[in-house]
């Protein structure tokens, strides 16, 4: 395997020659939506996780600098203990091999791992102020750009829909609408991926959190639909509502926000609409453009979550209408043909 693989034999090669260690097996680890791949290295009793990043396609310096930014904070991130930025290495701290999804689909009981997850997101944004600051901003132009993906992957590619001037006329001001209702929330040191496929459960000091290299300084209640609206699984709305209701005190308590529940839930399902509206184009490039078919799965989910939503706030009755006429129907026929062999 070391012989077939180029960045196998650097990491074998950094791993005993350089940093001498006492390898005796590098393994697959995971791989996600980026050209990130991860290894696990047995080094007699310890094990380690590698991050491959090859530099000509991924840049480690912001995983680095948010991983400093957050372990301050008392979020268990993956600590660094080796670093080869110029050949897009890292050596972690290896935190198991159970995702919150997995325990949870197993039947697992939420409360005390979402307790955790939602004790470690308070953390972040009540001492992530200043880490908060030495990140980009999720502005207008990142808010937008991201919406995009929508008609073109999902619309467009996936459902094989051509928006009529009046509907691509509505989708904007939508849009519009989404992204001031984001911009006046509260802003916070904002993870972007927080759900149940980055968290990771562990026997103390849980939940170990990945994934977050893409972290910006954006909407309070971006997080929190990322984690209570997780695109792999769901739970009731009335579970979600105590869940936020639990968590708007404690923010209250500690004046980080002074939103009512109702206010916070709203925060949360608009900054959900745009988060969705994003990831069913996203789930649909990643089949299209890279291949990957894992994730059509869950736009039915995804979806579901947007039509919810539409529904609860009369400014985005005019899309749902859109939604229930052109769209819902479409989708399960359209993930039917792309589960056809080619």
């Amino acid at each position: 395997m070391v012989g077939q693989d180029a960045r196998l034999a650097l990491i074998h090669d950094w791993l005993t020659r350089e940093l001498r260690l006492p390898l005796t097996q590098v393994a697959p680890a995971s791989s996600d939506a980026s050209f990130r791949r991860y290894f696990r290295a047995f080094c007699g009793a310890a094990t380690y996780i590698v991050m491959d990043a090859p530099p000509e396609r991924e840049d480690v310096r912001p995983y680095l600098k948010v991983s400093a930014l957050l372990e301050p904070l008392g979020v268990h991130v993956p600590h660094v203990h080796a670093v080869e930025a110029g050949r897009g290495l890292l050596l972690l701290e290896d935190l198991g091999t159970t995702l919150y999804l997995e325990r949870l689909r197993a039947g697992a009981d939420p409360e005390p791992l979402y307790a955790e997850a939602l004790g470690a997101l308070l953390r972040i944004q009540l001492g992530g102020a200043a880490a908060a600051a030495e990140l980009p901003p999720y502005d207008a132009h990142e808010l937008q750009r991201e919406m995009r993906l929508m008609p073109e992957w999902f619309l467009g590619r996936h459902l094989g829909l051509t928006l009529e001037d009046a509907e691509q006329r509505l989708l904007e001001r939508t849009c519009a609408f989404l992204v001031d209702a984001a911009l006046a929330q509260p802003q916070v040191l904002v993870h972007r991926d927080y759900h149940s496929r980055n968290l990771m459960v562990l026997p103390e000091r849980g939940p170990g959190v990945i994934d977050f290299q893409d972290a910006v300084r954006g909407a309070l209640g971006y997080d929190l639909v990322s984690l209570l609206k997780d695109c792999y699984i769901s739970w009731p709305r009335a579970r979600i509502e105590h869940w936020l209701a639990g968590y708007g005190e404690r923010l209250r308590a500690h004046g980080i926000a002074r939103a009512t529940p109702a206010e916070l839930l709203r925060w949360v399902d608009l900054c959900g609409v745009q988060r969705h509206i994003k990831v069913l184009g996203i789930f649909c490039r990643l089949w299209y453009r890279d291949g990957k078919p894992g994730y059509l799965g869950d736009l039915p989910r995804t979806l579901g979550y947007v039509r919810e939503a539409c529904t609860a706030y009369p400014e985005l009755a005019a899309f749902g209408a859109f939604l229930e006429r052109r769209v819902a129907g479409a989708l399960p026929a359209a993930n039917a043909a792309a589960a056809q062999p080619a």
